[in-house]
């Protein structure tokens, strides 16, 4: 089905990574020349500087990210729960369209298969095995591969537009910060294989979109469940887990104010993370969500005497025992970021940031929480609403 395929798309999760299967996954996509999609979990799974790497899906991915994967008639999809997010709420005309796409699924939880889209073919695997068996039947039977030229030319073309779309916003000058610099800056910076590690917000859902990885696991993040102050915690256990690797942890000032005791392990047991505060002064991804929903927002936009507030988290830093530092300009940034990793010590970077969204391209309907099971939005049509109508009777 893959090879013969005239759209076929690899569609990897982060069961992929957690497998060890990303170089089979990679060595597929280069042999049969398919291009490769993935989950906010699955970003790494393949270099995204592989020119057949596309992006992430959803309602973060881009425009051209969700066409190409509508118009895939077939679609391996492996470690991958095809959840809400990464599918645009699984609603035909934004990110998939199964059917009449065809769909492989692998994962190795059996309940995910066929769990929210109609499976073509469905197993039960650990990703690295299926991949490996999958690459050698490839090579088997098309020892030659197969060459896809116009794809890979409209990807390579494709993506140097996106970027050169945001290359004002990451050279801006601008502050309180862009925060398509902050993450421009840090890429800049941070090794090949350093970590970046995820809190939820604008450092999540922007590294997702548009911050290059190039190593499989080298991008930790809260997918799934979301928990804001996760990143600080987290940065800890990646540390001690790859002692020799620079590890950047970029929270949002919600994340940071969750959960600052790190900053006290940080110190005591001398571990070199380096927390980057992206500090909008806001809950910016709620505050969001309250303004498109209910047209105001409470509770998620901190002010005080008609200014922005926001703790002095360099401060806080200082006062647990690491090294904290104030960003005052966009220029001060870079050399401020370089100058923390160089130090090998734990440090804390609060930069004030622009409370701008995310763009998006996909949806994510949110709302429909607050929906009645069988209301009607004749905009949206669900997968399963034409497929499987028995499931409007629960």
């Amino acid at each position: 089905m893959l090879a013969e395929a005239k759209a076929p798309i690899l569609y990897p999760g982060g069961g992929v990574i957690s497998s060890g299967a990303s170089e089979a996954l990679t060595a597929l996509a280069t042999h049969l020349e398919i291009p490769v999609l993935y989950t906010l979990m699955g970003k790494g799974a393949i270099p995204d500087d592989h020119p057949l790497a596309v992006g992430m899906t959803g309602f973060w991915g881009t425009g051209f990210n969700n066409k190409t994967a509508m118009k895939a008639d077939v679609m391996l999809a492996v470690g991958t729960r095809l959840s809400e997010a990464d599918c645009s709420s699984w609603y035909f005309g934004e990110t998939f369209d199964i059917p009449p796409t065809r769909l492989i699924h692998i994962d190795i939880n059996q309940e995910e298969i066929g769990r929210n889209f109609k499976t073509a073919i469905g197993a039960v695997c650990d990703a690295k095995m299926a991949l490996g068996a999958i690459l050698a039947a490839a090579k088997r039977l098309y020892p030659q591969g197969v060459k896809r030229p116009e794809t890979v030319k409209e990807i390579a073309e494709t993506k140097a537009a996106y970027f050169a779309s945001i290359a004002e916003a990451q050279k801006s000058d601008q502050f309180p910060m862009r925060p398509e610099r902050i993450l421009a800056d840090l890429r800049e910076v941070l090794p090949r294989d350093g970590y970046v590690v995820a809190d939820v917000g604008w450092n999540k859902n922007g590294v997702g979109q548009q911050f290059p990885i190039y190593e499989p696991g080298t991008f930790v993040a809260p997918g799934g469940l979301a928990t804001m102050g996760y990143g600080p915690s987290a940065a800890l256990g990646v540390k001690v887990a790859c002692p020799d690797k620079k590890v950047v942890a970029l929270i949002g000032d919600g994340g940071m104010g969750a959960n600052v005791s790190p900053f006290a392990t940080a110190a005591v047991e001398d571990i070199a993370v380096v927390w980057v505060v992206m500090n909008n002064c806001a809950f910016g991804t709620i505050a969001g969500l309250e303004n498109q929903h209910y047209q105001h927002q409470f509770g998620t936009l901190f002010e005080k005497d008609g200014k922005p507030y926001s703790p002095d988290f360099a401060a806080i830093g200082e006062a647990y025992g690491i090294k904290g530092y104030t960003v005052k300009s966009a220029s001060e940034f870079k050399p401020v970021l370089e100058e923390a990793l160089a130090l090998n010590r734990p440090c804390v970077i609060d930069v004030r940031m622009e409370n701008a969204p995310v763009v998006t391209e996909g949806c994510w309907n949110i709302n429909d929480i607050f929906r009645k099971r069988g209301e009607e939005k004749p905009w949206r049509v669900w997968a399963w609403e034409e497929t499987e109508p028995w499931r409007m009777e629960k």
